[in-house]
């Protein structure tokens, strides 16, 4: 085996794109100059030039489609929002709803959200992050892919302020049990309702069409909601 396999990192993600529509490319090519951020090699994110104001500024690690994304900046002009995701569909999709409701709040990072908050983040940037339903990873097997590791978490409460939020939710009962586990052993943060406790499903993280569905076929949601120290 060489030694660049050896290195090769764990991806928490597999690029399986789908349908890049016609519309999602337009809006790729004609938005992303103004609501996109490109990551360059050596230099740090500064959310005060990137928003032209020093308002609080929230990271959405894998947005989907940006749906829910979009429908929390609307409904908070007070705050900043960056959002990570890496299939171009779902990035295409955010940059329409972000131009059609006028929100200047958000912005779309596509890259690897490892490597932004290894790389690209400055330390104690962020007052909140939300991870909502990453992929569950569910065969054993996998595990090891979930994005959900104290690497992971150590890296975020660099980021963070202090008393800064860090909201998960997931519809696998295995992986909020995984999300749970490592984020009650990391030292930074601590449960905003008592060890082992989850919350419910709090009106600032809106419904999607995703997590509707899951409530008609009976699956359950776990939100789990911890504070930096």
């Amino acid at each position: 085996m060489s030694d660049e396999i050896k290195r090769r990192p764990i991806r928490s993600f597999v690029l399986r794109e789908g349908r890049f529509t016609e519309g999602q490319r337009n809006a790729y090519d004609r938005y992303w100059s103004l609501f996109g951020i490109d990551c360059i090699e050596g230099e740090k994110l500064d959310p005060t030039q990137l928003f032209g104001n020093s308002h609080p500024v929230y990271l959405e690690i894998g947005f989907g489609n940006g749906e829910a994304l979009a429908e929390t900046a609307a409904q908070h002009p007070e705050n900043n929002y960056i959002g990570i995701e890496v299939h171009r569909p779902g990035v295409g999709h955010l940059l329409i709803q972000l131009e059609e409701q006028e929100l200047s709040n958000a912005r779309a990072i596509r890259h690897d959200a490892m490597e932004v908050l290894r790389h690209y983040l400055p330390d104690q940037c962020l007052d909140g992050v939300m991870l909502f339903f990453p992929d569950p990873w569910h065969k054993k097997r996998h595990n090891k892919r979930r994005i959900v590791q104290p690497e992971f978490v150590s890296l975020l409460a660099q980021r963070l302020k202090q008393g800064g939020t860090l909201h998960m939710a997931t519809d696998w009962e295995d992986y909020a049990e995984h999300m749970m586990q490592v984020l009650s052993a990391a030292p930074e943060f601590t449960n905003s309702l008592g060890e082992g406790e989850y919350i419910p499903r709090p009106e600032t993280r809106p419904l999607t069409k995703f997590e509707q569905r899951g409530h008609r076929l009976g699956h359950g949601v776990w939100d789990l909601l911890f504070i930096k120290k």
